[in-house]
């Protein structure tokens, strides 16, 4: 954002990767990248990055579940 080396402080990037869900009046702090397939609780305060498949809510935000795709039984899928 800024093209002074002094200043590379006041500003840090924020990454979303793909498929996050991100709630109503979410916060996202600088620095800070979520990881895929997560979701952010709505009004949630997100200071530090989040690794995938991750449900976090809260103020600051915290996990509160790992979502595991691959112990669907997608025989109960159709």
């Amino acid at each position: 954002m800024y093209n002074d080396p002094q200043k590379s402080h006041l500003s840090k990037k924020i990454s979303i990767e793909d498929d996050v869900w991100i709630g109503t009046n979410a916060t996202i702090l600088p620095g800070v990248t979520i990881g895929k397939n997560s979701v952010i609780g709505a009004g949630a305060v997100v200071n530090k990055s989040i690794p995938p498949n991750s449900v976090v809510v809260g103020i600051p935000a915290k996990i509160i579940k790992t979502i595991d795709f691959f112990d669907r039984n997608e025989d109960n899928y159709h």
